[in-house]
């Protein structure tokens, strides 16, 4: 049958339209479309037994089966990137020999050009490199993963371990070709003894057509100066890739909260994919953006979860709070102006050399609530309880002083306090803190101030800062439910840093500005 080149282009036209219907989205200019899995990994049930290479290999399968399968529902709608959790693959608590068996090879080299797909003779023990790199390649997604990786060393190199090999907690990225474009190991390891920590940090980084640049670090990382806040800094990059199996610890660790306020403290997109395993306290991906986030918490439930939205591409001119802070730190003498118009008095703005409020109370003579010390998050933080309807309260702890005004149109049967911390933490890692914290309390005693809670109902609005001595400061605003709300206004004023928000979404159950000073670590 012969067709007219109107008919031919029609057919042609929908054609393409077909593809873009089962691409799942047409993609809005400037923007580009990430996908992250949480996944509830199939687990060795005796990880410190040695098993054979072909036995690990078939476990691994099994969670690779389910990659594929999120991979092409990914790519389904219309993503161009997708990640996937630390420890995914072949689970934890391995030993350095229990393990091996489940590690690929694979060269840390930026020189060497490989597609583990279309070349999978190029070296042994590389199965899961090549599945992953067929999965990229067959959906024309790129995609982050993270696996156990081996690597022969000579005893004349100082660091090389005594049985002749260093073993790494590696992130792989593959470009929508199958091509490995980047490999990033560990570098702050989380009491992880079957991995090695590497001689220097990797800053990793890979490019792709539709978003610039993607930087590369995984879970504990996070907390630390290298390299994850060099790589963002000393790279510029806007786009990050963050495989974690993180546990939640609250009221001020949450794996959503603090990947968000890592977003909105550097300005910049994280797709951070974790594991899934609520009874070891194991979730909470998503894809965040410093005004938007699309998160995934799930505690109840069993089971995987793909997350799949479009998102802006964050350019190199767009300046991130950090830069801000610094700019504003080396130039401090500023007329006083008020940070938000919401009705709480403005407190926050006080001249320079001008004495700080201090802790009133609600009336203005009245006793000063008292001061408290309570644990939270292992650290013995000084508190002053939230009483009544409104008021203005100061608490302090070495050079650190935190101040709250805040005021709440109904005052409900929950407990809050105001803490500060200034110090180094010492439990399950070692990095110094500095602190300023509005929480819900377990309870109504005051020694229930600093416990893990997870639903409030009080909505509070507030202004909360802090004479704070490290530019490295991330916003914390955690609601009921473990949701997130975003602050009306965050910054620097007059030496202080502060967050301010007029009525959360929902119940209240932390307000922080979690200070990392990395000098004193």
């Amino acid at each position: 049958m012969a067709y007219t080149m109107v008919d031919l282009c029609w057919k042609l036209a929908v054609c393409f339209f077909c593809c873009q219907v089962v691409s799942g989205r047409v993609k809005t200019e400037g923007h580009y479309v990430a996908a992250v899995y949480e996944h509830e990994s199939i687990l060795s049930p005796n990880p410190t037994a040695l098993v054979d290479r072909q036995s690990a290999l078939e476990l691994m399968g099994r969670n690779l089966d389910i990659y594929e399968q999120q991979v092409v529902a990914a790519a389904r709608q219309g993503a161009q990137i997708i990640v996937f959790p630390e420890d995914g693959i072949h689970g934890f608590n391995f030993t350095r020999s229990s393990i091996y068996p489940y590690l690929d090879f694979v060269l840390h080299s930026h020189s060497v050009k490989w597609n583990p797909c279309r070349e999978p003779y190029l070296f042994n023990d590389t199965e899961v490199l090549q599945r992953l790199s067929c999965m990229a390649l067959k959906n024309k997604i790129f995609l982050v993963a993270n696996l156990g990786t081996k690597q022969p060393c000579e005893h004349i190199d100082p660091h090389c371990p005594s049985d002749g090999r260093y073993q790494f907690n590696t992130n792989v990225a593959f470009n929508d070709d199958g091509m490995l474009v980047a490999t990033y190991r560990k570098y702050n390891l989380y009491f992880e003894y079957a991995f090695d920590t590497p001689p220097e940090p990797d800053y990793t980084f890979f490019d792709t057509p539709f978003a610039g640049k993607f930087g590369m670090f995984t879970c504990f990382d996070i907390l630390f100066f290298e390299p994850a806040v060099n790589l963002i800094r000393q790279y510029n990059l806007k786009q990050i890739v963050y495989p974690t199996a993180w546990m939640n610890q609250l009221p001020l660790l949450s794996a959503v909260e603090f990947q968000q306020a890592f977003a909105t403290a550097f300005n910049i997109n994280i797709l951070a994919a974790n594991i899934h395993h609520p009874t070891l306290g194991m979730t909470g991906s998503g894809i965040y953006t410093p005004v938007k986030s699309f998160i995934y918490h799930n505690m109840e439930s069993y089971g995987g979860k793909l997350i799949v939205a479009e998102i802006p591409v964050i350019t190199t001119d767009y300046k991130n709070n950090l830069e801000s802070n610094e700019r504003f730190r080396q130039n401090l003498h500023h007329s006083c102006k008020t940070f938000t118009s919401t009705p709480i008095a403005d407190e926050v703005c006080f001249k320079e050399g001008q004495e700080t409020p201090g802790r009133v109370s609600e009336k203005g003579n009245e006793q000063l609530p008292p001061l408290f010390y309570a644990e939270m998050m292992y650290d013995n933080f000084t508190f002053v309880p939230v009483w009544g309807e409104k008021g203005e309260l100061q608490v302090c702890a070495n050079t650190l002083c935190c101040y709250l005004n805040y005021q709440r149109t109904v005052v409900t049967e929950e407990l809050y306090a105001l803490g500060v911390f200034d110090g180094l933490h010492t439990v399950h890692g070692t990095y110094y803190v500095q602190a300023c914290a509005l929480v819900k309390c377990g309870g109504l005693s005051f020694s229930t101030c600093g416990q893990e809670v997870t639903d409030a109902t009080a909505l509070i609005d507030f202004q909360l800062w802090g004479n704070m001595s490290t530019p490295y400061i991330f916003p914390l605003l955690l609601t009921s439910g473990i949701t997130l709300d975003f602050a009306d206004h965050t910054g620097w004023k007059n030496n202080h840093y502060f967050i301010s928000k007029n009525r959360t979404s929902s119940g209240l159950l932390t307000a922080a500005l979690y200070g990392r000073w990395y000098e004193k670590d």
